[in-house]
């Protein structure tokens, strides 16, 4: 192993010398202070006695397995900083995200890399987290360290990239501190994100939804089991909570809030803001259990005598409800709807063709108070990637997709 590959296994434990040589104290743990550095150990904690020292990465003039060399004897006490994260105390033992293998995961070493200058450095490098690790600590003080190398070798390290490391901290304040983000879980698909939160304890989700985007939560709180979506929202301040559901689609926080204690889903309503809360509100009077209770109210309707022109330019308007659209809704001119067209068919036609000549099948159509069973079964039976659910009027109410039905499913 080369002499400027170090474990913090390696650290704890190795004497600190004065510029005459003589033995200051040992290494009790090793500190990032990320609002200077990132990866770089910016303190070195050193058992004197009964009380501890605080050396800085520039008053060491070497570090080897033998021991650190410091270079300035001008010390300090310590005295626990809020903008330190301590290997020893912080980091080892603890659960952490592995953003690159969309996991949580717990860390058993971490691995430093020694870096020239004026001053030697370390820095971190990786997080350890295999069984070759839990060796190291198992021998640590038992087994000199160049033996414990030795002996770790024919085991396969596992080990994360310390950029790919996503630290949780339940504490607001001190994620501040430490300028912790969420930049990195934000950039991954809200499936992965889910799957890392139910992972975690109740107090480190509480954390990520507090200062995670508010519509990155909305989608990471859909793909989460209901169960667990009560317990999330639950835990938030009511106006945090809020923020997260407006961003959600009208059915899907009905179903979130369909799972809370009437009082907290009050708490929640009253947070919102007016557009969202109407819609939400008009669905949570439909019964469970029916297509009213499935449907989601956005949708996109338009006049059958609408060209194929006029239609594009309306899609453009309507650019937040395409990612969920799959067809688009006809209505007569008193506003019953007469057809669907799959998008797909928009661009078999020319521009000046009316939309009622591209809607060829008849339609099917469901009312409000219809139960699950019957949705699913006309999904079935016709391949239905939309169904309309319509007011005694013939007007659209609203419209269940064909995830709806996958999701209701999985939950049986």
């Amino acid at each position: 192993m080369a002499e400027n590959f170090f474990y913090f296994t390696d650290l704890l434990g190795l004497p600190v010398y004065d510029l005459k040589q003589r033995l200051i104290g040992r290494v009790r743990d090793a500190a990032l202070v990320p609002l200077i550095h990132p990866a770089r150990i910016d303190r070195y904690l050193v058992g004197a006695g009964s009380s501890w020292l605080s050396i800085r990465y520039d008053q060491i003039s070497a570090i080897s397995l033998n021991g650190i060399q410091l270079s300035n004897e001008k010390l300090y006490p310590y005295h626990s900083d809020e903008y330190m994260l301590r290997i020893q105390r912080d980091l080892l033992d603890q659960q952490i995200i592995d953003v690159n293998g969309r996991k949580v995961v717990r860390v058993t070493d971490v691995s430093l890399e020694k870096t020239m200058g004026e001053h030697e450095s370390l820095m971190i490098l990786e997080v350890d987290v295999g069984v070759r690790s839990i060796l190291r600590r198992l021998l640590q003080g038992v087994v000199p360290r160049r033996w414990i190398r030795r002996l770790q070798q024919p085991i396969s390290p596992n080990s994360i990239r310390w950029e790919f490391c996503n630290i949780v901290e339940a504490d607001p304040l001190r994620r501040l501190r430490l300028n912790i983000s969420n930049d990195k879980l934000e950039r991954l698909h809200p499936a992965d994100l889910a799957d890392i939160v139910e992972e975690l304890g109740p107090a480190e989700r509480e954390a990520i939804f507090e200062t995670m985007d508010s519509e990155v939560a909305a989608e990471t709180l859909s793909e989460i089991d209901p169960e667990m979506q009560a317990d999330i929202l639950e835990s938030l301040e009511p106006e945090v909570a809020a923020d997260i559901v407006e961003e959600m689609s009208p059915d899907e926080a009905v179903h979130a809030l369909s799972e809370l204690e009437d009082e907290t889903t009050a708490e929640i309503l009253e947070e919102m803001e007016k557009e969202p809360l109407s819609e939400v509100k008009e669905l949570l009077e439909y019964e469970e259990g029916t297509a009213g209770g499935m449907m989601n109210t956005e949708a996109i309707v338009l006049p059958e005598e609408t060209t194929l022109t006029a239609a594009l330019l309306s899609l453009r308007e309507h650019e937040d409800l395409l990612e969920n659209t799959h067809v688009l809704f006809l209505a007569n001119e008193v506003g019953r709807i007469t057809g669907a067209v799959p998008l797909a068919r928009l661009f078999l036609a020319d521009g000046s063709t009316h939309l009622r000549e591209l809607s060829g099948d008849p339609l099917i159509s469901i009312k409000a108070d219809e139960k699950e069973n019957k949705v699913t079964e006309l999904f079935d039976k016709y391949n239905l990637l939309a169904l309309p659910v319509v007011d005694d009027d013939g007007s659209l109410a609203g419209v269940i997709t064909a995830d709806d039905v996958i999701s209701l499913l999985r939950q049986r």
